[in-house]
């Protein structure tokens, strides 16, 4: 991550620099492990300079067509692609991802002819979009359809999606980008050469993305799973207290009843405290869960909350 944060974004507030996105003014990634354990992160990134969704939204409004709107959606082309790109020519040396899994090998040689290193990179691009980018339709796409009704996509990728150009869309100003293949994710052609893994990269130029987005990343960051020294420590308390109990009293009672519900109830919470392999091998080499170019503060939400409730009483709550 960090190589990728260096290297690929280019992130340094020291420095004048930039990276593939543009300039980047701060940044703030979670980790999450998927259903099979294997762990991702989830990031927002802020690009220095631009515009918020409102302001692009009156821009595009006040002259369709015009200049501004042209170069917008040539940059957001050029950064983000969905497409399996063609198969090129034979070259002369074959590219390593065409023997073994593209995630599990580098990129081709790029000492190569001159001529012959793009077409390489080309079809190695080929072999690691067909390999990690490419969506297959699971139990898990329809897992909020309904008995009865259509079957769709929760994720909204279709062998039907195709859009041949970016364009917005004049009466409301929401960008709608161009979609060559509906079941390829977006990803940024060398964001994908160089990390060589699944992505999905996203523009956020509308207020309800933005909305979605910030709730998606923040529900991250705020949950709080409970940690596996608790769970024990609440069992081992609950088993002592009931063997303690049931030794002077044989008979069963309401108190008896009652630390067995609380032995229950420490068991439950081990049940729902899930950490995957490649998670507890993270927290045991002290391997960061997050990143980000600030720091902040902590904000206690049930005292600031009580406190604004005291000083504006809502009579909604």
């Amino acid at each position: 991550m960090h190589a990728f944060i260096n290297t690929l974004l280019g992130y340094d507030p020291k420095k004048d620099s930039s990276g593939l996105l543009g300039r980047v003014s701060a940044f703030y990634g979670c980790v999450e492990a998927q259903g099979r354990g294997t762990l991702h992160c989830h990031m927002l990134i802020w690009i220095d300079g631009a515009l918020n969704p409102n302001e692009i939204k009156e821009r595009v409004l006040a002259d369709l067509d015009g200049e501004f709107q042209k170069r917008l959606l040539a940059a957001l082309d050029d950064v983000i692609a969905n497409c399996v790109p063609e198969d090129p020519p034979e070259v002369v040396i074959p590219v390593p991802s065409s023997a073994h899994h593209p995630c599990s090998v580098r990129g081709p040689d790029l000492s190569l002819a001159p001529e012959a290193v793009p077409l390489a990179r080309q079809r190695d691009r080929r072999n690691v979009v067909l390999k990690s980018q490419m969506h297959t339709h699971s139990g898990t796409c329809y897992k909020y359809c309904k008995p009865g009704e259509p079957r769709s996509c929760r994720f909204d990728l279709d062998a039907t999606n195709f859009c041949p150009t970016s364009s917005f869309d004049p009466e409301t100003g929401e960008i709608n980008l161009r979609c060559l293949d509906g079941l390829v994710n977006n990803y940024n052609p060398t964001m994908l050469e160089a990390l060589r893994c699944n992505m999905d990269i996203k523009f956020i130029g509308s207020g309800a993305s933005a909305k979605a987005i910030l709730y998606y990343v923040t529900d991250y960051i705020t949950k709080s799973p409970l940690k596996s020294h608790v769970s024990y420590a609440a069992l081992e308390t609950a088993v002592k207290r009931l063997n303690e109990y049931e030794s002077e009293n044989p008979y069963p009672t309401a108190a008896d009843k009652a630390k067995s519900l609380l032995q229950k109830c420490a068991y439950a919470m081990i049940s729902h405290q899930e950490l995957s392999a490649q998670q507890v091998a993270s927290y045991l080499t002290d391997e960061e869960d997050h990143f980000t170019s600030h720091k902040f503060s902590n904000l206690y939400w049930p005292s600031f909350e009580r406190f604004l409730e005291s000083q504006d009483p809502s009579p909604e709550c």
